[in-house]
């Protein structure tokens, strides 16, 4: 679609295809995330939004894949984008910013599906996004945050060279439970030091002034090496 050229872009990993969404997509994320994404007895999120139950559930991922179309502005984004896995939608990766011109700095989110968790795959989705910041954008810092007792989200971000940036925010999930985020910072500087996979980019030159980002004159191809 020539008006909303972000259809057209695509991250490509070893094993994983980053994109964003269509209409027809819908369905599969619904089933992604009615298969599981956390054990049912803790909440990762501080909206509990995979407590809703069917038909609340699907109308609110449906909406979630429409709000980051409808409410995306150069100043103030959000690439809602979804996980390929041979084919199958595994998961979902966001990166966002707001006066990414002025401040170069962007923030993510993800989930992935229980039956793909411990395979490294969310380590490779992280990865993907961070290449289409600094590489594709032109990303100076990547924020991220995370429950501190979720333990393998903190893994991630230490693998991939964030650094601790404090404490955040401090809520209960379901109502009840208190518990705090732990705050990540990860500078361009970091981010070169750090053994990286090997990353593609496709259709980023039609919709980089969506980003707010203009040209950053880096190479749409990523260094070669595995993830450790």
């Amino acid at each position: 679609m020539d008006y909303w050229p972000l259809f057209q872009l695509k991250i490509t990993s070893p094993r994983l295809e980053l994109r964003l969404p269509t209409d027809d997509d819908i369905p599969g994320v619904i089933e992604a995330v009615k298969t599981g994404i956390h054990d049912p007895a803790w909440m990762p999120f501080s909206n509990p939004w995979t407590d809703a139950q069917s038909p609340e559930l699907e109308r609110n991922t449906a909406q979630w894949v429409w709000k980051g179309r409808a409410e995306w502005a150069p100043d103030n984004w959000r690439l809602g984008l979804v996980v390929f896995l041979e084919g199958k939608l595994v998961g979902a990766q966001d990166v966002g910013a707001k006066n990414f011109a002025k401040l170069r700095t962007v923030s993510s989110g993800s989930w992935l599906t229980q039956n793909r968790q411990g395979q490294g795959l969310g380590k490779e989705m992280r990865a993907a996004m961070l290449h289409f910041a600094f590489a594709g954008l032109g990303a100076d810092v990547a924020e991220s945050e995370a429950w501190e007792q979720n333990a393998a989200s903190i893994a991630v971000s230490t693998s991939l060279g964030y650094e601790r940036n404090g404490v955040g925010r401090r809520v209960a999930p379901r109502g009840k439970g208190l518990v705090n985020s732990v705050r990540f910072r990860l500078t361009r500087e970091g981010w070169e030091a750090t053994q990286r996979p090997d990353v593609t980019i496709e259709g980023l030159q039609s919709c980089l002034e969506m980003f707010g980002a203009g040209a950053p004159g880096a190479k749409e191809k990523g260094p070669e090496g595995p993830l450790s």
